[in-house]
C-alpha cells in the first residue's frame, strides 16, 4: 500500500477510535450508576450498537480506500 492510501487511512481510523473510546466511557458510566436491570440494559444496548456500526462503516470505508475508489460521489 503506497503512503497515500496510508495517509486516507489516518483520519477514519483516527475519529472511529476516539468516537469507540467515548462510547466506551459511557458504558462505564452506565455500569457504575445504579439504575434498574431493564433501564440499564436498555442503554447499554444503545451505545454498543452505535460503536459496532462504527466499526462496520470503518472497515467500508477501509475497504474502498484500498480499492482506489476515492470519493463515492464520483459514481453519480
Amino acid at each position: 500500500m503506497d503512503s497515500k492510501k496510508n495517509k486516507q487511512l489516518i483520519a477514519p481510523i483516527t475519529i472511529t477510535c476516539i468516537s469507540v473510546l467515548f462510547l466506551l466511557s459511557y458504558i462505564v458510566a452506565i455500569l457504575l450508576v445504579d439504575l434498574p436491570l431493564g433501564f440499564s440494559l436498555l442503554l447499554l444496548l444503545i451505545p454498543l450498537a452505535l460503536a459496532g456500526v462504527c466499526i462496520f462503516v470503518l472497515i467500508e470505508r477501509i475497504k474502498e480506500i484500498r480499492s482506489g475508489e476515492e470519493d463515492d460521489l464520483s459514481q453519480y
